[in-house]
């Protein structure tokens, strides 16, 4: 029998990203994780891409930019609250946040995140203003 889990979202960070946003994680299952994430005002992330996750994010606050890049197709989209996208396998991506207020979104990984190494840095479209983490 599985168990039920429920949690309310965390008031301090758990993890630094790799790609330098701040990570608050939530729930996960057998096949999935999900996590919040935040990007400061004015700030640019790290490009990254990964080796065996794929994701899917719903922006819930704030206002930016998300880059995404596959098999030599990449396209730049504005990104604020109600905005979902899919982030597939192997692909470079990097976000930066505008405004006063920082970009916010929840975003699912498949299967569950398997910790430090699984994003990697690669070359983004913009200078990344923060540092990565760990992840």
């Amino acid at each position: 029998m599985t168990s039920f889990m429920t949690k309310r979202l965390p008031v301090n960070v758990d993890v630094i990203a790799p790609d330098g946003s701040d990570v608050r994680v939530l729930l996960g299952l057998k096949a999935g994780g999900l996590a919040y994430f935040e990007l400061a005002p004015g700030m640019t992330a790290v490009a990254v891409a990964h080796h065996t996750v794929e994701e899917i994010w719903f922006f819930l606050n704030g206002r930016g930019e998300m880059w995404r890049e596959l098999n030599g197709v990449e396209e730049v989209v504005s990104v604020e609250p109600g905005v979902c996208l899919t982030i597939p396998l192997g692909t470079k991506f990097q976000f930066r946040s505008f405004g006063y207020e920082p970009l916010a979104a929840i975003g699912v990984t498949m299967p569950p995140w398997p910790g430090p190494g699984e994003a990697y840095p690669v070359k983004g479209k913009w200078e990344a203003t923060v540092e990565p983490g760990s992840g």
